[in-house]
């Protein structure tokens, strides 16, 4: 290989489209536009949703519900999971940290203790709010709860 007989891979380069330049061009005439029509136009620009005058999806189709803005979302953690936890890090405190530090909720999430499961042993627990069935469950077992 030499410098003269260097040359681009084969279809790397393009030719441009000169459109509008007139017949015998091939792109003359309508500009690779069609016949008339709002698009065979200057200017155009496509309405988000539009869908050619007939009745839009987001205009058919009715609206129902409400989000309500004072909603409180709660990640939820079982007592099984508290148990497990326990157990594996031999601790008699669990706190939002070590519920984090497991990886069971993420950095800003509100905490939510269930009554689903059991516990057998005595642990304080930290969390959010807890449920009627898991507060009665650790203080049966001769634990204690932490509203934070």
């Amino acid at each position: 290989m030499e410098l003269h007989n260097l040359q681009p891979a084969v279809g790397s380069n393009k030719k441009n489209k000169r459109i509008g330049r007139g017949t015998g061009s091939g792109y003359g005439g309508t500009s690779t536009r069609g016949h008339k029509g709002a698009k065979s136009r200057s200017g155009y620009k496509r309405k988000i949703g539009f869908e050619g005058g007939q009745m839009p999806l987001q205009r058919r189709v009715p609206k129902f519900g409400f989000k309500n803005i004072n909603r409180v979302e709660y990640k939820a953690i079982n007592l099984d999971a508290i148990e497990a936890l326990a157990e594996a890090s031999k601790m008699e405190k669990i706190t939002l940290d070590d519920l984090r530090n497991a990886g069971l909720v993420s950095k800003k999430a509100l905490v939510k203790v269930l009554g689903n499961g059991n516990i057998t042993r005595a642990i304080e627990v930290e969390a959010n709010a807890f449920s009627k069935t898991a507060e009665e469950a650790i203080k049966a077992a001769g634990g204690s709860i932490v509203k934070k």
